[in-house]
C-alpha cells in the first residue's frame, strides 16, 4: 500500500511539474505572440525590414512583417487588397496608390531621403573644372550637380571627350549621361524627370499638355541615352559600389548614408546633390488597420527611427537625430542640404505621361 502511495505521489508531483512547464510556456508564447502584416516596399527599404533589429523592435511591439519589392509605379498594378500596406518611395506614387485601393484615415510619411548623383573623385573634378558641378569641403568628396548646366549639356548631346580633362580617360567617353531607373516602374527615375523637367521648364512644374511638349524633347535624351534600365536603384548603387557601370549614377542618399553608418569603405567615392532635385517621401499607404499601425511605429516610434537612420533616411521632423549620427560623415554629406532647391512634384498622372513619352 506504502509503495502504491508513493508511486501515486510520484505522478501526481511530475504531472505537477509538467503542468507548471507547460503553463509557464503558454505564458511565456502569450507574451511573445506576433500580428503578422504583409506589405509591398521599395527596393532601396530591403535591407531595413531585414534588419534583425528591426524584426526584434517590431516584435517587441507586437508585429511580424513580411515584405515583398517592388517598383513604386509598378505597385499599382498588384492586387493590394491581399497586403496590409504598400510602401512606396514618393507621395505621388503613394497618393495615386490610396485614390486606387480608396484607402481612408490618410497616409503616413516616416521618413524620407534626397536624391544624390554618386560618381568617382576624378570624374566630380571634371564636372568641377567643366562648369557642371561645385565641390566643397577640404576632401572635396561632396558637392553639388549645377543642374541648369548639366540639362543645357544633355540638349547638346555633349560627349566625355568634348571637356577639358578627359584626354587619356577610356572610362569617360561617349555621351555625358546621369544613370537612372526606369520611370515607368521605379520612384528616382520617375523623380529624376520631375527635377529635369523643372529645370527645363523654367522653374515651373510641368502641369499641362504644353509642358509635357516643352520638355519632352529633353526627358527622352536624358532616358534613351542609357539603353536598358534597371527597375530599382538598388542594383546600379550596387554595380557602382562594386566598380562596374556608369561614371555618374542617380541613387538616393539613404543608400550612401547607410553605407557610410555600416562603417564600410566608401573608396574614392564623391557626392553630388543636384542643385535642384525632388526628395523622396517614403510614403506607407494603409489598406487594413494593421497596416496604418506599422506606418505609425516607422513614424513615432524612438527606436525604429533610430534605426532608419541607422539604415540612411531622414526621419520626418527628426533632423537632429540624422545630423548627430552622420556627424562623422559631413565630408560625404550634405546634412543641412545647404544650395539644394526643392522641386515641387507633378501629379500622378503627369508623371506618367512624361515617363511614357521619355521611353518613348
Amino acid at each position: 500500500m506504502r509503495r502504491i502511495l508513493g508511486i501515486v505521489l510520484a505522478v501526481l508531483l511530475i504531472g505537477g511539474v509538467a503542468a507548471a512547464v507547460v503553463s509557464g510556456r503558454d505564458k511565456e508564447d502569450a507574451r511573445t505572440a506576433t500580428t503578422t502584416v504583409r506589405g509591398v516596399i521599395g527596393s532601396e527599404k530591403a535591407e531595413f525590414f531585414e534588419d534583425p533589429e528591426v524584426v526584434k523592435a517590431l516584435a517587441d511591439r507586437g508585429f511580424t512583417v513580411r515584405a515583398e519589392t517592388a517598383g513604386s509605379w509598378s505597385m499599382r498594378d498588384l492586387p493590394l487588397k491581399e497586403y496590409d500596406f504598400a510602401f512606396p518611395s514618393s507621395s505621388a506614387a503613394a497618393d495615386e496608390l490610396s485614390r486606387w485601393s480608396k484607402v481612408r484615415g490618410g497616409l503616413v510619411r516616416p521618413f524620407y531621403s534626397p536624391l544624390v548623383v554618386v560618381t568617382h573623385r576624378s570624374t566630380a573634378e571634371v564636372l568641377a573644372d567643366n562648369g557642371l558641378a561645385t565641390l566643397t569641403g577640404p576632401d572635396r568628396t561632396t558637392g553639388t550637380l549645377r543642374m541648369a548646366e548639366y540639362v543645357r549639356a544633355a540638349q547638346r548631346d555633349t560627349t566625355w571627350q568634348q571637356l577639358k580633362g578627359t584626354s587619356g580617360r577610356q572610362e569617360l567617353s561617349g555621351t555625358l549621361f546621369v544613370s537612372s531607373t526606369d520611370p515607368l516602374s521605379s520612384n528616382s527615375g520617375a523623380l529624376y524627370l520631375a527635377a529635369a523637367s523643372f529645370v527645363a521648364n523654367g522653374g515651373t512644374v510641368v502641369a499641362d499638355p504644353a509642358g509635357l511638349d516643352r520638355t519632352g524633347g529633353l526627358l527622352r535624351k536624358l532616358v534613351q541615352v542609357q539603353g536598358a534600365q534597371q527597375a530599382s536603384s538598388d542594383g546600379p548603387f550596387r554595380d557602382f559600389v562594386s566598380g562596374v557601370g556608369n561614371p555618374l549614377v542617380l541613387v538616393y542618399e539613404q543608400q550612401v548614408a547607410g553605407l557610410l553608418l555600416a562603417k564600410n569603405d566608401p573608396g574614392d567615392l564623391t557626392v553630388l546633390y543636384p542643385d535642384t532635385t525632388v526628395s523622396s517621401d517614403h510614403t506607407v499607404v494603409p489598406v487594413t488597420e494593421e497596416g496604418r499601425r506599422i506606418g505609425e511605429l516607422l513614424r513615432t516610434d524612438k527606436r525604429l527611427r533610430a534605426l532608419a537612420v541607422r539604415h540612411g533616411f531622414r526621419p520626418q521632423g527628426a533632423a537632429a537625430e540624422f545630423t548627430a549620427a552622420t556627424a562623422p560623415y559631413t565630408a560625404y554629406l550634405n546634412q543641412t542640404l545647404t544650395g539644394v532647391r526643392q522641386a515641387p512634384v507633378p501629379t500622378a498622372e503627369v508623371l506618367r505621361e512624361m515617363a511614357a513619352r521619355a521611353r518613348g
